[in-house]
C-alpha cells in the first residue's frame, strides 16, 4: 500500500469510529427516555439544568436528591470509567466502593443488558457538563447508613441481567424487559415492605405509597381492579400522552414519566410493553385513597 492509500485508510477508519460513536450516543438518547433517567434527574421546579440532579423524592424514610449524572469532572460522573458506570447500574455500587441508596432504583437497572447501560453512558458523557453538587439526603438514622445497606441487598437484592424467556416471542420478551429493567415499572407499581423492598406478591397491583406519596394504580389486568378491561391499544395510547380509555389523564409521576419519557419511545416498544402488560398474572387489589378507608 502506498502512503496516499495508507493516509486514506486511516481517514477511513477515524470516520467509521466516528460514525459508530454517533450512533451509539443516538441509541443512548433513545434509551435514557425508556430508563426515565431525565426526570429523576432534573431539578424542573427550581429551573435546573437536565440531568444536573437535585430532584427531590420524598419517601417514608426522608426526602433522597438525584445526583448530577452530567459528564461534569468534580460535580457530576466526568471521571466515571465504564466500570464505574456498569456497577452503578448493576449492583448499586458508587466508585469508591460504597453502596446507593435503592431509592435509585437499581434493583430494576441490574437486569439492564451491557450494551445499553454503554449506549446510556455515551449519551451522558456528550452531553454539556453541568457544574452543580450534589445535595445531601434529608433523611434521619440509621436509614442514612449506607453501610445498612449490604444488609438489605443481602436480604432483597438479586443481581443480574436480565434472560429471555423460552418459549415466548420476541414482542413479549422485549416487552417483559421494558417492564422489568429499563422502565423500571414495578419500582413505582409495586407496593413494598417496611424496609423499603419491593414485595413480589403485589407486583404491578399498586399501592397508596407511591413516590413523593402518591396513590400508584394496579396495573396487572385483573378486571376489576385493574386494567383488565383495557386492549393494547388503550395502554399504548396512555403511554403515548397520557390519556385514559375513559379520555381522563394521568397526573403526578406518571405524566412526568410519560412526558420524558415512555412517550418519546417508537410503536413498536410501546406495544410491546402492551403485550406484555395484558399477559402478568392478574391480582386483585383496589388502590384507593387512606381518605376513602
Amino acid at each position: 500500500m502506498n502512503r496516499f492509500g495508507a493516509v486514506m485508510a486511516v481517514l477511513l477508519g477515524f470516520a467509521t469510529a466516528g460514525a459508530a460513536a454517533a450512533d451509539q450516543v443516538a441509541r443512548g438518547s433513545y434509551l435514557i427516555r425508556a430508563a426515565g433517567c431525565i426526570g429523576c434527574h432534573t431539578d424542573v421546579k427550581s429551573g435546573g439544568a437536565p440531568l444536573a440532579g437535585g430532584r427531590g423524592l420524598k419517601t417514608p424514610f426522608g426526602i433522597f436528591y438525584s445526583p448530577n449524572i452530567t459528564p461534569h469532572s468534580e460535580t457530576g460522573i466526568g471521571e466515571w470509567s465504564e466500570q464505574d458506570f456498569l456497577d452503578a447500574l448493576r449492583h448499586g455500587r458508587r466508585p469508591d466502593g460504597s453502596n446507593y441508596f435503592p431509592v435509585f432504583p437499581y434493583p430494576s437497572y441490574t437486569a439492564m443488558r451491557a450494551e445499553d447501560a454503554r449506549a446510556i453512558k455515551a449519551y451522558l458523557f456528550a452531553q454539556t457538563p453541568v457544574a452543580r453538587p450534589n445535595k445531601a439526603h434529608d433523611v434521619a438514622a440509621p436509614f442514612s447508613w449506607r453501610w445498612t445497606i449490604s444488609l438489605w441487598k443481602w436480604l432483597f437484592f438479586a443481581p443480574g441481567p436480565w434472560q429471555d424467556q423460552a418459549g415466548r416471542d420476541g414482542q413479549w420478551n422485549r416487552g417483559a424487559y421494558l417492564v422489568h429493567a429499563l422502565a423500571h415499572c414495578s419500582e413505582c407499581h409495586t407496593a413494598r415492605n417496611f424496609m423499603g423492598a419491593m414485595q413480589p406478591a403485589g407486583f404491578l397491583a399498586g399501592t397508596v405509597d407511591g413516590p413523593d406519596g402518591e396513590l400508584v394504580p394496579n396495573i396487572t389486568p385483573d378486571l376489576e381492579t385493574g386494567i383488565g378491561d383495557w386492549n393494547e391499544a388503550d395502554i399504548v395510547q396512555l403511554l403515548r400522552d397520557g390519556t385514559k380509555p375513559d379520555y381522563d389523564d394521568v397526573q403526578g409521576s406518571m405524566a412526568e414519566a410519560i412526558r420524558d419519557g415512555l412517550g418519546h419511545l417508537n410503536g413498536q416498544d410501546l406495544n410491546a410493553i402492551a403485550n406484555y402488560l395484558r399477559t402478568v398474572p392478574a391480582i386483585v387489589h383496589r388502590v384507593e385513597s387512606r381518605a376513602k378507608k
